[in-house]
């Protein structure tokens, strides 16, 4: 009886996620920034009697539970890299991080026109000097943590708007997208809590504090539904259509042909695919793997299938019988 040296044909399924990623020292620092800013603007809110610091602070309060579960996630991730029970490794685990954190940010959107609503019919008196000052080094910290969480993902200055929805950026890392988002909802309802605190100090307009958290809201929402369609999408395992045209370029040349494909996401910016080849001269599954991972860097886990096509002459037989 022969004893295959399997270890020749086998592989783990951790794909790098052992390795620590530069998103996670990152995320860890703007946690600890955003903890200690939340407390101190909640503290100056009360203190104050300004509604809209509270509200900045709570926000913050949230996304330091949020920025939390992406720190807890990385962590996760890299620790149960080797782990046998997953499957195909633990990359999708960031992808949940990152679904939690935007639920949590759609809860707070909400929570903030609840509260602006209530602020709207019953107004608040204000210490203005001190909660603008609040504010501002508020949004200092927003900005410095923007800045630690940009990196190479972000790196684009001013244009933060447009770039975080473009869906082509080369490398997709949820849990510190999620976390990047954050720090740009905080920056906004900071900024809107300066206008509203100056709006209201020296024109008198009280009513711009609750509109101001109304139109924050509004925005948040808009991003927390961007990041769950892309969560969603990596969760729900969505094939991915230009990866698909790679793989049926790479193996479809003359008789060759894919009769299934399934393309799938297992981590960030890294995937899995299972392929049906059928032809009447088909190569080895290695052949084609290695045409599809040459054309497809991404793809770290692919499996062949090959079928020999056979021509079944009685097939012109069955047509006419049946027409």
């Amino acid at each position: 009886m022969h004893h295959h040296r399997l270890e020749e044909w086998q592989h783990d399924h951790t794909f790098g996620q052992d390795q620590k990623r530069s998103g996670e020292t990152r995320t860890l620092i703007v946690v600890g920034l955003t903890l200690v800013m939340m407390v101190w603007e909640i503290l100056a809110g009360i203190l104050y009697g300004s509604m809209a610091l509270l509200a900045d602070g709570l926000h913050m309060g949230s996304h330091a539970v949020a920025l939390g579960i992406a720190v807890f996630a990385y962590a996760y991730a890299r620790k149960n890299a080797g782990n046998v029970q997953f499957s195909f490794g633990t990359g999708k685990v960031n992808a949940l991080g990152g679904f939690a954190g935007a639920i949590l940010l759609a809860g707070f959107a909400l929570y903030m026109v609840i509260e602006s609503i209530d602020r709207f019919i019953h107004p608040v008196a204000i210490s203005f000097d001190g909660a603008i000052i609040v504010a501002v080094i508020g949004l200092i910290v927003n900005g410095v943590s923007a800045w630690i969480l940009g990196g190479e993902d972000h790196g684009h200055g001013h244009n933060h708007g447009h770039d975080a929805h473009d869906h082509h950026h080369g490398h997709h890392d949820h849990n510190r997208r999620a976390a990047y988002f954050h720090v740009l909802a905080d920056a906004l309802t900071s900024v809107l809590a300066i206008a509203a605190l100056l709006a209201g100090k020296y024109a008198g307009w009280n009513w711009m504090d609750p509109i101001m958290g109304i139109v924050g809201a509004v925005l948040i929402t808009r991003w927390s539904w961007h990041l769950l369609k892309d969560t969603s999408r990596v969760l729900l395992d969505q094939q991915r259509s230009d990866l698909e045209e790679d793989v049926r370029h790479a193996i479809e040349n003359g008789d060759a042909r894919i009769s299934d494909l399934h393309l799938w996401s297992i981590g960030p910016n890294i995937h899995a695919a299972i392929v049906s080849v059928v032809s009447h001269d088909p190569e080895t599954p290695g052949v084609y793997k290695r045409r599809i991972q040459a054309r497809c860097p991404s793809l770290v886990h692919v499996t062949i299938e090959t079928q020999r096509c056979i021509d079944a002459p009685e097939t012109d037989t069955e047509v006419r019988l049946a027409s």
